[in-house]
């Protein structure tokens, strides 16, 4: 019997064919598989998955985007199609976009980053990056947190603890084969991971993304998201950034989104979503979307073939492959 696909290949929820697709080296020598759909000279916006995810996760917000944006999205290592790597750690996610921004924008070229999840913790972690500052003009972050989330999950219906601690650190980081997409294994990931009132083609796409990432991978990430502590990073992230949560996202609870307001810089908007829960890009995708478009439209402005203020919206083909880089809506600010 041949294998399921890693995503679904049908419905809102099914990655679209990308106008080019890149293999972007970190500054450790790790490759990348990134994906540009949409126009070249459109404003970017680059878009970072969570963990256990790829590229596929955001495939609702690529489909809205792509007709009037450069939409650029990347495998974080070790998932999706791009090759896990030894090094798994805040500096290595920070590297790895770093390396993307630098190959895939020009020089001057601002751009909307958007990071959920462990995507919203790789912005964090490069937040004091010179590329980063150099091409971010604002921030999305969905579902996310800074520290202490193994601590603070509410995956296990137990009172918070050591014992919840170990326990979920110890279900998270399960080296065990996910196995194929049952409907038990359905329910498992709904409650885990999505608000009740999920559609089931949502959580078919979550699962089949989920399910496809190597256990490796999933195990050696589970382990640095529970030491992670990027606190410092948050008040380093010196850019217009809007946050999403969930209030019924189990994985990185609102605490953590209000956490986050509390602490950026220039934070301009909180939004809290009844009833959804960790996989907001999925089970919103509308208002993620929305809340692109905005930050789009007031930190980038239109673009040209030409780019910002003159400057070439597509970068030297030799930035794109073979180089190592160096490099009730409740809303509130």
């Amino acid at each position: 019997m041949s294998r399921r696909p890693a995503h679904v290949t049908s419905g809102p929820y099914a990655p679209p064919v990308p106008a080019r697709e890149l293999s972007v080296v970190s500054a450790d020598g790790a490759r990348l598989h990134v994906e540009v759909h949409g126009p070249d000279g459109a404003p970017a916006v680059v878009l970072a998955h969570g963990w256990t995810c790829s590229t596929a996760f955001w495939a609702a917000q690529i489909h809205a985007l792509a007709a009037d944006h450069r939409v650029i999205a990347y495998d974080q290592r070790g998932h999706g199609r791009s090759p896990a790597s030894t090094a798994c750690g805040t500096d290595a996610l920070a590297d790895d976009l770093e390396a993307v921004l630098l190959a895939t924008l020009a020089p001057g070229e601002k751009a909307v980053v958007a990071g959920h999840s462990m995507g919203g913790m790789t912005v964090m972690a490069a937040s004091a990056r010179p590329a980063f500052r150099a091409h971010a003009a604002a921030v999305l972050l969905c579902s996310t947190g800074s520290s202490r989330l193994v601590a603070e999950s509410t995956v296990l219906p137990l009172r918070p603890g050591r014992l919840r601690t170990w326990l979920t650190r110890h279900v998270l980081g399960s080296r065990a084969p996910l196995g194929p997409v049952t409907p038990a294994a359905l329910r498992i990931l709904k409650y885990a991971t999505m608000g009740a009132g999920s559609s089931p083609h949502m959580v078919e796409a979550c699962a089949r993304i989920v399910h496809a990432c190597p256990r490796g991978a999933r195990h050696a990430w589970s382990q640095v998201l529970y030491v992670l502590d990027l606190d410092d990073a948050v008040r380093e992230l010196d850019v217009p950034t809007a946050v999403v949560v969930g209030t019924a996202d189990r994985l990185t609870p609102p605490r953590h989104a209000r956490s986050l307001v509390a602490a950026l810089p220039r934070c301009v908007g909180l939004t809290e979503l009844p009833g959804m829960g960790h996989m907001t890009p999925v089970e919103a995708p509308e208002l993620v979307t929305a809340r692109i478009r905005e930050l789009v439209a007031t930190y980038v402005g239109p673009h040209t073939a030409e780019g910002p203020a003159g400057v070439s919206a597509t970068p030297p083909a030799a930035r794109t492959a073979h180089t190592p880089q160096t490099a009730q809506i409740k809303e509130g600010a």
